[in-house]
């Protein structure tokens, strides 16, 4: 049997990477005042995180949310319902590189419109996660040259979101070495 491709696998197509939409705060925080009142005391911070909260950054014209637990073993037995009755999906088959974290997307199989990574409250995932995020919107110069680095490879690596995932690691990996030193 002939393997996958992302495209078929998860539903994803192309990758995409767009300017800046000024309305993406507007956009995480009406998803995060719906999370509020759906998830409730199980879920104790809600961040704006990735590229969408980027002023000027280009990105894939998703909305990735951070959403902190007080642990992942309480919440694995009852955020996943309660996201699936939200319009989300657990993509189970992403934490095998998530380590520590629960990976949920909406609007599979596609085009998706919202991440929910859920990490602990205080772990090293939500910490790199807040640290690059900060970082970037703090360093215009580093935004600019990392949204032209996602431009070429998208274009490099199409549907492969692997790929594109990986290619981009060396350069993340320098930018939360630059968070920390800071």
């Amino acid at each position: 049997m002939a393997s996958q491709t992302a495209r078929e696998k998860y539903g994803g197509g192309t990758i995409v990477i767009c300017d800046y939409d000024p309305t993406w705060p507007a956009q995480f925080e009406q998803e995060r005042d719906r999370l509020w009142v759906a998830l409730g005391s199980v879920v104790v911070a809600i961040e704006h995180i990735g590229s969408t909260a980027v002023p000027g950054l280009a990105a894939k014209p998703i909305i990735d949310m951070l959403l902190a637990v007080r642990s992942l073993e309480q919440a694995r037995l009852t955020l996943p319902d309660r996201l699936v009755a939200l319009g989300y999906r657990q993509m189970v088959e992403y934490e095998q590189w998530l380590h520590g974290e629960m990976l949920f997307r909406r609007g599979v199989p596609g085009p998706w419109t919202h991440h929910a990574h859920v990490v602990e409250e205080r772990s090293d995932q939500w910490q790199e996660y807040i640290e690059l995020r900060d970082y970037l919107r703090r360093h215009d110069d580093v935004a600019t040259t990392y949204g032209e680095l996602k431009r070429a490879l998208a274009l490099l690596f199409g549907d492969d979101i692997a790929g594109f995932r990986d290619a981009k690691r060396p350069f993340l990996r320098d930018v939360r070495a630059r968070a920390r030193a800071e």
